[in-house]
């Protein structure tokens, strides 16, 4: 099996063989059953017979029938000894066909490694790292030297020059702040200030009084009323 396994003439039939034997096997495990199940009717029938003829006083008819159960029991056990036997060689057929398709599988994993690892050196793909690492490399200082600024020393400012010059500035108008009063306002001549002239306090009683203050009364009251409601829902 083995050297059919590894590219023998009869590799063909070494797949074909172990197919074969489980369906048989399947097929006489099937029939076996139907005969075991044939022969535990029988016993029960006999078992009957025996009871029937039994209470009939027939003893001898009784006896027959009571042989006749015995030679079914006997058959039944030989036939489920049968039963267990090919189910065990059918496991370990399964079992051991099972093994080989994973090591057929196996053998084409490895047969297509092979085949992609035909053309790959480790030499040349060392090689092929270390021209991917130097591209890559190259990549990174091309960038670099894309985001550096385009024109620098002619136009270059220096920024501890600038702070200097600003600061200077600042100087300047602090002291020019100084010198410079503010103008002062012109003085506004006393004769010339009018005091602004109020509104006539009114004489008679001022119009709509009445009806405000009952308006502020019913309000009041209405508020009074509201107060107590309260008071009530809360138990005061």
């Amino acid at each position: 099996m083995w050297s059919s396994f590894f590219g023998g003439s009869g590799n063909a039939k070494s797949k074909e063989l172990p197919k074969k034997a489980i369906v048989e096997l399947r097929e006489h495990i099937n029939l076996l059953t139907k005969k075991q199940s044939h022969l535990q009717t029988q016993v029960a029938t006999q078992e009957g017979e025996a009871r029937r003829f039994l209470s009939a006083g027939n003893k001898t008819l009784a006896k027959n029938a009571l042989k006749k159960k015995k030679v079914y029991e006997g058959q039944l056990v030989k036939l489920d000894g049968q039963i267990d036997s090919l189910e065990q060689q059918l496991f370990s057929i399964e079992s051991a066909n099972l093994n080989l398709e994973t090591l057929r599988a196996m053998k084409q994993g490895s047969k297509a490694m092979k085949a992609i690892h035909a053309g790959m050196d480790i030499d040349k793909v060392d090689e092929t790292m270390d021209d991917i690492r130097e591209q890559v490399e190259l990549g990174d200082e091309i960038s670099d030297a894309i985001s550096r600024p385009m024109y620098s020393g002619v136009n270059e400012v220096d920024e501890d020059e600038l702070d200097e010059e600003l600061d200077m500035l600042a100087q300047q108008e602090a002291a020019n702040a100084v010198h410079v009063a503010p103008d002062a306002a012109p003085a506004i001549p006393q004769q010339q200030q009018k005091v602004p002239q109020l509104p006539d306090a009114p004489i008679g009683e001022i119009a709509g009084s009445d009806a405000n203050k009952a308006q502020q009364e019913d309000e009041e009251d209405e508020d009074e009323r509201a107060l107590r409601e309260l008071q009530a829902e809360m138990g005061l």
